[in-house]
């Protein structure tokens, strides 16, 4: 009965081995405050052990203390099963080739009934099963380069990508996809922006919210978005998720500009200081300025050295001075601070920057605000750091700064050039000016009044 109940224990599983229920049971359970019907589920190990879990008939699951529970009835069995079958996506010698990269993410997954995770399963020929519509967008070719959650990414798996997005252009294909997790994707999109040099073809980072097996999910719309960005002429590393909650269009962000502004919301990522490229709406793409890199023949090439030894330090009243001296004691040879304001740290720790500085460690100062400029001359304590040998980091995003910090210290050791490189726009992750309309900006009001 144990294997019957799987991830019930104490009050839930003694409940149900009475009742005889089991799981994939349909059942209907009356409460003090409703009738419920749905399928008995699985559960996680780690749940807790008073509640059991059924899936509605909307396809959301709910828990239920087993103590609320005035009747438990089964009238049915339905076995649910998650796996796509795979299917050799069709060849149309009209459209475009382009080839997908799975990583891992939930835009390739599902849930996972032993840890309650989601976890990255379903290969991107599954992915054909599931969005059709693609294969009238491209001729997709599909490679798993690695299954990974995205917080376990790293720059092995960004030099191995920008390896395989340069296989990709010289076999011919006319644009690259990378399925990827959510939470690093703007890691990701930044690593690849400085690896790859005058990229001649898009490169479309995509993921999804929610998984592929929820009703609410936004992983089709968003391969679907992606594959259209994919043979367009934006020769970019861009990220594109969808714009809207209504699941109306896609944006398409750069991908040294690019953020993830919320948890779980499915419109999350954001273009910082400026507005995005363009959207994807119809599968048609309306640009909204033409400063994009343009599909070219040039020549496409990689430098993918990048410095692992670059810590990103988020800034703190009451920071001590200790938290700096660990990173010179351990070799580091790069951090890059996450500053208050303008670009503020405590007078507390200047100290240990005037040891790491001695130290010939790389010091870039950004700012926690997220929006805005660091504005390191404005106060005595950004010029004083600026004294020190701080290097104002512009606009940067305190994610971008430690990407670009490592790649540029796996460029080269010699101190002018670092700062050179650190200074210069390499990618378009510096920009002119903050436009005021980005800060807080809603493309549909903005279509509307003729911003856009």
């Amino acid at each position: 009965m144990e294997n019957k109940l799987k991830g019930y224990k104490g009050k839930s599983i003694n409940f149900l081995k009475k009742k005889s229920i089991e799981i994939w049971d349909i059942v209907q359970i009356t409460t003090d405050r409703t009738l419920l019907e749905g399928i008995l589920m699985p559960r996680s190990e780690y749940s807790a052990p008073d509640f059991i879990e059924i899936k509605l008939e909307n396809n959301y699951n709910v828990g239920i203390n087993v103590s609320e529970i005035k009747n438990i009835k089964k009238i049915g069995k339905r076995e649910a099963h998650y796996k796509f079958p795979e299917k050799e996506f069709p060849y149309n010698k009209n459209v475009p080739k382009v080839q997908m990269l799975g990583t891992g993410g939930t835009v390739a997954s599902r849930l996972d009934y032993t840890t309650g995770a989601v976890i990255p399963s379903f290969t991107p020929s599954e992915l054909y099963s599931s969005v059709p519509e693609l294969a009238e967008i491209c001729n997709l070719d599909c490679e798993i380069v690695f299954e990974i959650l995205s917080e376990n990414m790293k720059s092995e798996y960004w030099q191995k990508l920008a390896e395989k997005i340069l296989q990709a252009i010289e076999s011919g294909f006319n644009g690259v996809i990378i399925g990827h997790g959510t939470d690093t994707m703007s890691f990701t999109s930044a690593a690849l922006s400085f690896m790859l040099k005058d990229l001649s073809i898009p490169v479309v980072l995509t993921g999804s919210q929610r998984s592929s097996d929820r009703p609410s999910s936004d992983a089709a719309l968003n391969l679907i978005n992606a594959a259209v960005v994919a043979t367009s002429d934006i020769a970019e590393v861009v990220v594109t998720m969808l714009g809207s909650p209504s699941h109306d269009y896609g944006l398409i962000h750069r991908g040294t500009l690019v953020r993830k502004m919320h948890s779980s919301v499915r419109n999350t990522f954001r273009t910082i200081d400026d507005i995005p490229i363009g959207m994807v709406k119809d599968r048609k793409i309306k640009t909204f300025y033409d400063n994009y890199r343009k599909r070219s023949t040039t020549e496409t090439t990689i430098n993918t050295n990048f410095e692992k030894k670059v810590a990103l330090v988020y800034f703190y009243p009451g920071m001590e001075k200790d938290i700096v001296d660990f990173y010179i004691d351990k070799g580091y040879k790069g951090i890059v601070f996450a500053g208050t304001g303008l670009g503020h740290v405590s007078t507390d720790i200047y100290d240990s920057i005037e040891r790491a500085i001695q130290d010939n460690i790389t010091l870039l100062m950004t700012t926690q605000t997220i929006h805005g400029f660091v504005g390191m001359n404005v106060y005595s304590t950004g010029r004083e750091l600026q004294d020190l040998g701080v290097i104002p980091g512009r606009n940067l995003l305190p994610e971008v700064g430690y990407i670009k910090l490592g790649w540029v210290l796996g460029q080269t050791k010699d101190p002018k050039e670092i700062k050179n490189l650190l200074m210069s726009n390499i990618a378009g992750e510096f920009i002119e000016r903050e436009i005021p309309i980005a800060f807080n900006y809603n493309i549909d009001e903005l279509l509307r009044n003729n911003k856009l």
